[in-house]
């Protein structure tokens, strides 16, 4: 059984941290986290809705920041039930920030245009596999650009990128880093996946600080604290999904009254308060929405106790919402139904998804062709020496690894927001007279 003692360890990446009597070393970790420049580009990439020119419609940022706070509530309320289990010098608000800092992180790495940014990548790199950029790369490596995925990203973000470039990057808590992880296998097994191969290494050396083993090469047991951090992610992007499209007009309140009406149970008359507010949707949301995101705290908190062995043998294969009965669950699966539905096949989300394809093909053609051509032949070419200056010259040296490079290709573009990457892509395309 896995030891709390070693899961909520508090050692960090790299350089240990002087301590600070005002804050914990996890309340660190939020802050670096707040304060980092991956963190702040959230706020202009997509959650679901490609530039929506309606304010009230979530970004990444604003996604991260709600699910940090069902995180943090989520954990005390499972801290409150098996606290015997846990350390004496252990209390509710370290167990709380690991989970908060843990969510604040989850969608880091994610690159612009949301899930639509990840397989335009992945397509990019699964058409180009034979042309002369690769030719020298293995499968294994090759696998982390045909499998990319935002959760790896964000570990490599974390860990190696961010602050303190090759040297530990944001240098958090390995507890921190272990909850993050949802998906703790390589990228050479598939997606989804937390972990490309050029940090695995540092990746063991997290895993088996806290304890969790390696039980089939590139495939790890999950972290306890990843199942809570997963739920408040369900938890957020199920109910504000559907927020987002009644604010867009896809979406009317019959469409969600059922599902409402699970999420609060008989505590609230759902048609009632919609009238009382004016049948203004905002104002209706605002007066449930508390209620139904503590009955789900409520029903993920007892599931944890419930499967406690479980999760604490690794023998746990299913996320919490999936294990719920309850009738208050039966409100989120109406929620992931109206998303798979009628929210994602939206017809000016598909379409502004499309063209997120050409954006990045657009940008990987040229960034890929001159790093290549940089490594190669050197910055003899004008074209290769921007673009190697653009990414960063010190960072694809020609003492970097050719696997490495393309990394950091990738660093770079899947850190644009999506107003960046499209504007990068039509001054690519000749279109200069735009302004980002």
């Amino acid at each position: 059984m896995l030891k709390w003692e070693t899961l909520l360890s508090a050692s960090r990446y790299s350089h240990p941290a002087a301590r600070d009597p005002n804050r914990s070393e996890f309340h660190r970790d939020y802050d670096r986290i707040v304060f980092s420049t991956a963190f702040r580009r959230l706020g202009r990439k997509t959650q679901v809705h490609p530039f929506s020119v309606n304010d009230h419609v979530h970004s990444r940022l604003t996604h991260s920041i709600e699910v940090s706070s069902v995180g943090r509530s989520l954990a005390i309320s499972v801290f409150n039930r098996i606290k015997e289990h846990l350390p004496a010098y252990f209390n509710e608000s370290h167990f709380g920030m690991i989970v908060e800092a843990a969510c604040l992180a989850h969608d880091i790495g994610n690159p612009p245009f949301g899930h639509a940014g990840e397989a335009a990548i992945r397509d990019w790199f699964r058409k180009n596999r034979n042309t002369a950029p690769f030719e020298n790369l293995s499968d294994k490596e090759m696998k982390d650009f045909e499998n990319f995925d935002g959760n790896a990203q964000g570990h490599r973000i974390l860990s190696k990128l961010e602050y303190h470039f090759l040297d530990g990057g944001m240098r958090l808590t390995y507890a921190t880093i272990g909850a993050m992880v949802k998906y703790p296998r390589l990228a050479y097994y598939g997606t989804p996946t937390s972990v490309f191969f050029t940090e695995s290494d540092l990746f063991r050396e997290t895993f088996h600080t806290l304890g969790l083993p390696e039980y089939e090469t590139g495939k790890w047991m999950r972290h306890p604290l990843s199942y809570l951090v997963e739920a408040a992610d369900d938890i957020c992007y199920s109910i504000l999904d559907v927020e987002d499209a009644i604010e867009l007009g896809i979406l009317q309140f019959f469409d969600v009254r059922e599902m409402f009406m699970f999420l609060c149970g008989s505590e609230i008359d759902i048609d009632k308060e919609f009238q009382e507010n004016g049948r203004n949707f905002r104002d209706f949301l605002s007066s449930i929405r508390g209620l139904a995101i503590q009955n789900l705290i409520d029903d993920i908190a007892h599931l944890f106790t419930e499967y406690y062995t479980e999760i604490m043998n690794g023998t746990l294969n299913k996320s919490l919402l999936d294990l719920s009965h309850s009738d208050t669950m039966k409100g989120i699966r109406l929620a992931k139904r109206l998303g798979k539905e009628r929210i994602y096949p939206d017809r000016r989300k598909t379409e502004l998804e499309v063209g997120s394809y050409t954006t990045l093909s657009t940008v990987l053609d040229a960034f890929v062709s001159g790093v290549h051509e940089a490594r190669v032949y050197g910055n003899h070419s004008y074209r290769a020496d921007r673009i190697v200056r653009l990414i960063g010259a010190a960072k694809i040296g020609q003492s970097v690894s050719t696997a490495e490079a393309y990394h950091q290709v990738l660093d770079f573009v899947s850190g644009m927001t999506d107003n960046y990457a499209t504007y990068l892509a039509r001054q690519i395309g000749g279109l200069v007279h735009c302004s980002p």
